[in-house]
């Protein structure tokens, strides 16, 4: 599972011209399902964009996350992050999960990102969305859930 967060200063999602999501200060993520993605994936995706530490300390240093600083998430599943681009000029797909699957994991990331921290936004999946941001920084971190090796 492949998260985009982007810090920023705030964010939307509108869809067909309304308005569905709003986050101020905070994270907006972007998240792509792999095919061979599942249920842990996304608890370790989750665990890791809580935790990553790219909010500025008292000394001006990347050494607060999103929790430490209360601020806003805002998930959207973009399944072409999980394009692949090494050749050619047109992406491939076979790397990303099929709808069905993208659906139930990204939906299984919000349910427990919601019990986990309050407020958390998302757009809908599947959606033709306009996404507004104002990134801060610019940062921009890309985060791949690790896979569980038995």
């Amino acid at each position: 599972m492949i998260g985009l967060l982007q810090r920023v200063t705030s964010a939307a999602v509108e869809v067909e011209g309304r308005e569905i999501a709003r986050i101020g200060p905070g994270l907006l993520v972007l998240v792509a399902v792999e095919r061979d993605d599942t249920s842990d994936e996304a608890g370790r995706l989750l665990d890791r964009l809580l935790n990553y530490r790219v909010f500025a300390d008292a000394e001006d240093r990347m050494n607060l996350s999103v929790q430490d600083v209360n601020g806003g998430l805002l998930l959207v599943p973009q399944f072409t992050l999980a394009a692949d681009t090494k050749k050619g000029l047109r992406p491939g797909f076979s790397t990303a999960a099929p709808p069905e699957q993208g659906k139930r994991l990204f939906e299984e990331l919000l349910v427990i990102a919601r019990q986990r921290f309050p407020g958390v936004q998302a757009g809908p999946f599947g959606a033709h969305m306009q996404v507004s941001i104002v990134n801060d920084g610019p940062v921009t971190f890309w985060i791949q859930a690790p896979r569980h090796v038995a």
